[in-house]
């Protein structure tokens, strides 16, 4: 087991990418550039925008035999969580969302953690539709924009300080109708995603089930319903759908 007594489990990087990306139902090359960084490249000149989710420092973390530049937080999870409705919401793109958050950044007082911040939750999404204003106004999106902001919003537990202790990812097509049923907290089963209220994992549930155990099986020997047990199962898929 590793030492973790000196580290906010939500900073310790864990998650590669390809994992945060199926966790977040998130095309993988994706979730690489918003935090690697990408190349824009034109006739007149080409361009690299800078990431948009910052990595933990690896000096941070160097007793820590996992830490590499290319794993992602807790924190980098729900901050990609948020990036995925900043898009659904207001259509933009990358460049354009890119070259705004210097302009947002100046008007936050607490840009540490930026994107999973509640202070980027009540005043950075409203400089940003207040920057793209127009646009959604002129598609006629803009009800539409807050109402795929605040059911993602809500999908995140905050601490008093206003910083992500929970989140409930989805597992199918997102909508507000979809339950809580899937929940990844960094204090339980080192982050990888349990059947909320029980603790149970996630990818137990999915090798049982990849090696012939029925749903009504396993809904039966962790006392939990199918939709449940369907829930967890459909967490470990590799089902693309942001």
């Amino acid at each position: 087991m590793l030492d973790t007594d000196n580290f906010d489990p939500r900073e310790i990087p864990i998650y590669s990418i390809p994992e945060a990306a199926q966790y977040l139902r998130l095309p993988k090359d994706r979730l690489r550039s918003w935090v690697g960084g990408w190349s824009s490249k034109t006739k007149a000149d080409k361009r690299f925008f800078e990431p948009l989710i910052k990595l933990p420092n690896p000096k941070n973390f160097e007793r820590l035999p996992q830490s590499k530049t290319t794993l992602l937080s807790f924190i980098n999870l729900v901050e990609a969580h948020v990036l995925i409705a900043i898009f659904k919401a207001t259509g933009i793109s990358r460049k354009q969302l890119s070259t705004a958050l210097d302009y947002i950044k100046r008007h936050l007082s607490t840009p540490q953690f930026f994107y999973a911040g509640r202070e980027f939750e009540r005043k950075g999404i409203a400089l940003l539709c207040e920057r793209f204003g127009e646009k959604l106004a002129a598609s006629d999106r803009e009800q539409e924009a807050k109402q795929i902001l605040n059911t993602y919003f809500a999908r995140i537990v905050r601490d008093e300080a206003g910083l992500p202790l929970k989140l409930y990812p989805f597992t199918k097509l997102p909508g507000s109708d979809e339950p809580k049923t899937v929940m990844i907290d960094p204090r339980i089963s080192f982050g990888r995603p349990v059947l909320a209220g029980t603790g149970i994992p996630t990818a137990i549930l999915a090798e049982r089930y990849k090696a012939g155990d029925s749903i009504d099986e396993l809904a039966e020997d962790y006392n939990c319903n199918r939709l449940q047990i369907e829930e967890g199962i459909r967490c470990e898929l590799q089902l693309v759908v942001a």
